[in-house]
């Protein structure tokens, strides 16, 4: 006999016992709290700059490369040689300094999301504490639960209005 998932889920939902499990959706958490949120528009906006500013390289090099190549029929192959490889060199480091752009960019988001979750331990563990719980374990590492146990929506209220009674 096979029991649906929905079913497993309503049964578990009628217990009245507090669980000592618990579980949260920290991609949630981190979109939708207000803190959140803000540092994720801040990152959105650089990675935005980074982007506009590789696709204005991008045609400055295109038309760089046109020129040369123009140059090609009038120039002495020997100087071709070293407008080319100097062209070459300077695609080369422009590529590894926008690289490197991006890694700290990378680099700085990773950063910003851990700072988060370190800010708002305390408002976890707040919850954790009052519903009696053992342990909160991420959403995605969950199969089933029921929803009495998630408490992302409470975390993202909590975190908002502390942040609201900050400023």
């Amino acid at each position: 006999m096979s029991v649906p998932v929905s079913g497993i889920a309503q049964e578990a939902q009628q217990f009245s016992i507090p669980s000592p499990i618990l579980v949260i959706d920290q991609d949630r958490l981190y979109a939708e709290s207000q803190a959140g949120s803000a540092l994720l528009l801040g990152l959105e906006a650089e990675a935005q700059a980074l982007a506009e500013e590789n696709q204005r390289i991008e045609q400055e090099l295109i038309a760089e490369e046109l020129e040369l190549t123009e140059l090609r029929q009038s120039t002495p192959p020997e100087d071709f040689r070293l407008l080319a490889d100097d062209f070459d060199e300077k695609v080369q480091r422009i590529r590894a300094e926008q690289d490197e752009k991006a890694r700290a960019l990378t680099n700085a988001r990773d950063a910003a999301q851990s700072g988060f979750f370190q800010e708002v331990t305390g408002v976890i563990l707040e919850i954790v504490r009052e519903k009696g719980a053992l342990v909160v374990l991420d959403r995605r590492d969950v199969f089933l639960s029921a929803e009495r146990i998630d408490i992302t929506n409470e975390a993202i209220r909590r975190i908002n209005d502390a942040q609201s009674g900050s400023e």
